[in-house]
């Protein structure tokens, strides 16, 4: 049975690296709101303790790590949060996984979840996601995770992933959106994290295998970014979001790019819940 998370959830850096208070009380919101899942990047950084406050600070709320570097967090802090939160609050953190950079992320990953199934205290398969663009990632998703939690793909790349993972895996999608109509000012505020992920290789190679040239990726070119982000007005983003839900996705995570502050997006947040979840 495929991981319960919901079908429309939220990402946010802010939420994971901003003001302590400011974080929980969007948190809370979001909840309010009707989002099931609050998803809190890692970065390159242990965000774990954050992760436990917004579980701490909320009632129902599922808390995705998106995603925990397992080159850089041990598997034995991993744990350690999990086996702290899952007794009073079982099953809200979902352990996502991923980050393995270099030459073997496999084989990486594979002796990173070798450590969560064995030593003590042990992280489930079916409590943890991984990190998944390509064929080799997805099957080891599929076959030691409870699902894959996939970025800046298209609804076709997301078909052929369910095709792979199977009906009993989940399939979380981030979906990158700009809620500004006008083109030229939403494909630049976009081109900001797109620009910066083309230049990771697992997302150029996965930009090719869905059909753009060394030169969209190279330019981070409008035909990209239209592609695999979603911006415009309120009803534009929920077409992207019902396309990938029609392709196979369980869940879309819902990251608002903003160019304003770094506070959490609650406004953002706020209008799509309106037409998404309401």
């Amino acid at each position: 049975m495929a991981l319960q998370v919901g079908s429309i959830g939220v990402m946010s850096g802010e939420v994971s690296h901003g003001d302590r208070g400011a974080a929980l009380d969007a948190a809370a919101e979001a909840e309010t709101l009707g989002y099931s899942t609050i998803w809190l990047p890692g970065s390159q950084t242990n965000n774990l303790p954050r992760i436990t406050d917004v579980v701490r600070a909320t009632r129902t709320l599922s808390v995705g790590s998106a995603i925990i570097p397992v080159i850089v967090v041990p598997a034995e802090e991993v744990a350690a949060a999990f086996a702290d939160l899952e007794p009073t609050d079982p099953g809200r953190f979902v352990v996502g996984l991923g980050g393995a950079h270099g030459p073997n992320p496999i084989s990486t990953l594979s002796a990173y979840l070798d450590r969560l199934d064995t030593e003590q205290p042990v992280v489930p398969a079916q409590a943890r996601v991984l990190a998944a663009l390509g064929p080799r990632m997805l099957e080891l998703a599929r076959d030691r995770a409870a699902g894959a939690f996939p970025i800046l793909v298209t609804p076709e790349w997301v078909a052929d992933a369910r095709a792979r993972l199977g009906p009993d895996r989940a399939l979380v999608v981030a979906l990158m959106v700009v809620l500004e109509p006008d083109a030229a000012r939403a494909r630049a505020r976009a081109w900001v994290p797109v620009g910066f992920l083309k230049n990771v290789p697992a997302y150029a190679a996965n930009f090719r295998r869905m059909g753009f040239t060394d030169d969209d990726i190279e330019q981070s070119s409008d035909r990209l970014i239209d592609a695999v982000t979603a911006w415009g007005d309120v009803a534009s983003i929920a077409a992207r979001v019902r396309d990938l839900h029609a392709a196979g996705a369980d869940q879309v995570a819902l990251n608002v790019i903003s160019d304003t502050d770094d506070a959490p997006p609650v406004s953002v947040w706020r209008q799509l819940a309106d037409a998404l979840i309401r």
